[in-house]
């Protein structure tokens, strides 16, 4: 059972963490995803996503724009979504929610 899943071509899997998480589109060799924060939230949001944009070695785009922040997550190299991508986007969704909470 586990040799069939590993089988199957590496963006399906990709595919499959995408869809776990909730909000994010992918629009090409992209994805991104729009919250509403207030400006300090966005700020904690930011600093934090650098942090780990780092370590995974991305350059996610994040600006504000009327009250609402938008990341956008692209492959360095502008090739297909990776692994890497999708494991910042899920970063993301735990940090948005730590900012929700007060954490």
């Amino acid at each position: 059972m586990i040799r069939a899943l590993w089988s199957r071509p590496r963006q399906d899997h990709v595919s499959d963490a995408l869809a776990l998480l909730r909000g994010w589109t992918r629009d090409g060799a992209q994805i991104k995803r729009t919250l509403l924060l207030d400006d300090a939230q966005h700020a904690a949001l930011t600093e934090r996503i650098k942090v780990a944009a780092d370590v995974l070695h991305l350059r996610p785009e994040i600006r504000r724009l009327d009250g609402r922040t938008q990341i956008r997550i692209a492959p360095w190299d502008g090739e297909e979504i990776t692994e890497r991508e999708v494991t910042l986007a899920a970063r993301v969704e735990d940090v948005y929610r730590s900012c929700l909470t007060g954490g």
